[in-house]
């Protein structure tokens, strides 16, 4: 037997999983543990859609404030 990990549109998740519950030597686990809700991945499209270039800082910059604020 194989095992397969599939990403597929909100809007087509139903129809897939009826599809496959129908075959007796399937198995499905639906792992939604690590799951981001469509709310929050909406915000955050917004809030990158809305950002302007000087809310961003490069890699480095943000390392050198965590270890201010941490270490």
């Amino acid at each position: 037997m194989r095992q397969l990990t599939v990403t597929i549109p909100e809007d087509f998740y139903e129809t897939f999983i009826s599809f496959f519950k129908h075959i007796p030597e399937v198995s499905i686990n639906e792992n939604t543990a690590n799951e981001v809700s469509l709310w929050q991945q909406e915000m955050v499209l917004e809030r990158m859609k809305n950002a302007k270039p000087e809310d961003y800082i490069d890699w480095e910059e943000f390392e050198k404030e965590m270890d201010k604020k941490w270490l």
